[in-house]
């Protein structure tokens, strides 16, 4: 019998984000096995939005706080449910749990929200982060539930992995490390890649309703005076869908500092760079430019919150520093340096071919549905916690959205 997945988006899917396209990996994994999918999502269409029918999914809007969803799920069955980010979980939830209680529920987390959330709190502060601040973080608290009312949820960094083990006690039966899907790199495409000598110029690349890719380049509007400084005739390409005037106004092509906006091929701009840039000041999860720059033969440099949880013990493919002036430094000297470029090209490689190999990566997650759907009710016995919090939610959240609901027909 065909698997029905309803895929519950924060967002309709675009594949100029990260969490676009992680999202994209795991509708191309569950179309690879036979599942046949539904994207449902409360969110605005946008020009960037991809067609979905074209890969023939089907396509729900769905509305917050509305009992149309109960039917909508009632008639659909789903085996398994993904809530895209825990926000999406807060809301759609209970009604999965109350509508269709033998549906697996799956939350893909794309990034500790809490993490990112806290660190930047303390950064527009002045403030040194400590993971134990996240205990204090309200946001934390509506994270780590929404963790332990799903059935597995899915944690895309290394880091985030240890976090929810070791500071919060999640249990590990819970989770499901499970990194970007990716091709390995072969030589067919190592070949193609553009050598050192052919390749110019530094490139950021990041959506701007991003938080941390617009304090990212404001940072690198600093650092780049030190680096036009040895390098004075080269230039860093910025490029990011939704740049706000704030970023428009950063161009100034005297200094080489160059706002491109929105491009359709993304690949294409990284492959005929030389460095990417990323010197990223807060954040979490996997930074989707870093693997890109990998994939395309591209060295990078960021900084420990950028590569964070992204490449265990295998060094970097380029370089990892916090310290802008050492920033400033070590980039020219990445950019200047043929045998520290390809061996960080080489690095790279490693990477995603030990780290984001999408066939044994796939393999896993669909062996943990399975695993789970056979032993479900085995499963939801061992998570007390969990059956608590969902029991209380539904109480909570059911009035209020029903008293939300009687209110908007009024």
């Amino acid at each position: 019998m065909t698997q029905q997945v309803l895929i519950i988006g924060y967002v309709w899917l675009e594949k100029t984000t990260g969490a676009g396209n992680r999202m994209f990996q795991l509708i191309e994994l569950f179309l690879k096995n036979g599942y046949k999918i539904t994207f449902a999502s409360p969110a605005q269409k946008t020009k960037n939005s991809l067609d979905l029918i074209l890969l023939n999914i089907d396509e729900v809007a769905i509305e917050l706080n509305s009992s149309s969803f109960d039917d909508f799920i009632k008639e659909l069955q789903p085996n398994l449910v993904v809530f895209d980010r825990f926000m999406m979980e807060e809301q759609f939830g209970w009604r999965v749990a109350e509508n269709c209680p033998q549906a697996i529920r799956i939350l893909d987390t794309e990034d500790l929200h809490s993490l990112r959330k806290t660190r930047q709190d303390k950064l527009k502060k002045g403030l040194d982060f400590k993971v134990d601040n996240l205990l204090a973080s309200d946001i934390t608290k509506r994270e780590i539930a929404s963790i332990l009312r799903c059935d597995v949820s899915l944690i895309i960094s290394s880091f985030e992995m240890d976090l929810l083990k070791n500071l919060f006690k999640v249990d590990e039966s819970l989770l499901l490390h499970l990194p970007f899907l990716l091709n390995k790199i072969d030589d067919k495409q190592t070949k193609n890649w553009l050598p050192f000598e052919d390749r110019e110029h530094f490139v950021f690349v990041g959506n701007f309703l991003h938080a941390p890719n617009v304090d990212a380049v404001l940072q690198l509007k600093l650092i780049w005076k030190l680096i036009r400084k040895q390098l004075p005739k080269i230039e860093v390409h910025i490029y990011g869908a939704y740049a706000t005037q704030q970023i428009n106004q950063l161009q100034n092509e005297k200094e080489g500092f160059i706002v491109k906006g929105f491009v359709e091929n993304i690949e294409e701009v990284i492959r005929k760079a030389k460095v990417v840039i990323a010197p990223l000041q807060f954040g979490a999860g996997i930074k989707g430019k870093l693997t890109e720059a990998m994939i395309c033969g591209t060295p990078s440099i960021t900084t420990s919150i950028g590569s964070e949880g992204m490449h265990y013990d295998f060094p970097w493919n380029g370089v990892v520093e916090d310290n802008y002036n050492e920033f400033a430094a070590k980039a020219v000297e990445l950019y200047s340096n043929k045998t520290l470029w390809v061996n960080s090209q080489k690095n790279g490689i490693e990477i995603i071919n030990k780290l984001y190999d999408k066939e044994r990566l796939g393999k896993t997650f669909i062996k943990r549905i399975e695993s789970t759907q056979q032993n479900l009710t085995e499963h939801r016995k061992q998570n007390f916690l969990g059956s608590l919090l969902q029991h209380q939610t539904l109480q909570a959240t059911k009035y209020m959205s029903k008293w939300i609901e009687e209110k908007n027909k009024s």
